[in-house]
């Protein structure tokens, strides 16, 4: 992997986050390097994959889509209708082109922080996590179960957000993005194989 300056990413990051945004990317950040040292994971990937994981979030909706139409990003029928889903994606082309990034492990452990994915890497996982657990995180009543479980085993944790996710979406009758569904059953059928 390429070394990049993370305190100099970092500091043109927060020129383009609100407070709240900011507290929460370097949650994720350490979170992130945490996860990769307790599952000997590469720390590097992780925390560079932590820190950009949200670097579009604070993007208009309209200038979301207007990069994805530019730049040829396929963007689904529920992302159109709920562009603010777009900032993983829009995260990829940003981390790509604004920093520099190169590594398609990182680019696709942003690309899939928000909705999983089926068969995530260790990698892909860690951030995922990262992203529900880090430390300002505290909506989820299961979370101190989630949490506990991130150092213990990513498939399992990943099984207990994704139905946190689902159970929370569907309560809300909101949209759900098929990555999250595909991810879901296959970590529910991870999960059930190991009960037997």
């Amino acid at each position: 992997m390429q070394e990049y300056d993370l305190e100099s990413m970092s500091r043109k990051l927060s020129k383009y986050m609100d407070q709240n945004r900011w507290y929460h990317t370097q949650g994720v950040r350490f979170m992130s390097a945490a996860l990769a040292m307790a599952h000997g994971a590469d720390l590097k990937k992780a925390e560079l994959a932590g820190l950009l994981h949200d670097c579009a979030k604070c993007i208009s909706d309209s200038k979301k889509i207007k990069i994805c139409d530019k730049n040829g990003i396929a963007i689904t029928k529920v992302e159109r209708e709920n562009p603010f889903l777009l900032h993983a994606k829009v995260g990829v082309y940003i981390a790509r082109e604004k920093y520099g990034v190169t590594e398609p492990d990182v680019l696709d452990a942003i690309r899939y922080h928000t909705t999983g994915k089926p068969g995530m890497t260790p990698l892909e996982q860690i951030v995922f996590i990262a992203d529900y657990i880090e430390p300002r995180r505290n909506k989820s009543r299961h979370l101190p179960e989630i949490r506990k479980m991130a150092f213990r085993d990513l498939n399992e944790c990943c099984y207990l957000i994704l139905k946190d996710m689902l159970l929370y979406l569907n309560s809300k009758s909101g949209q759900i993005d098929s990555n999250t569904q595909e991810a879901y059953a296959f970590y529910e059928e991870v999960h059930d194989e190991r009960r037997d």
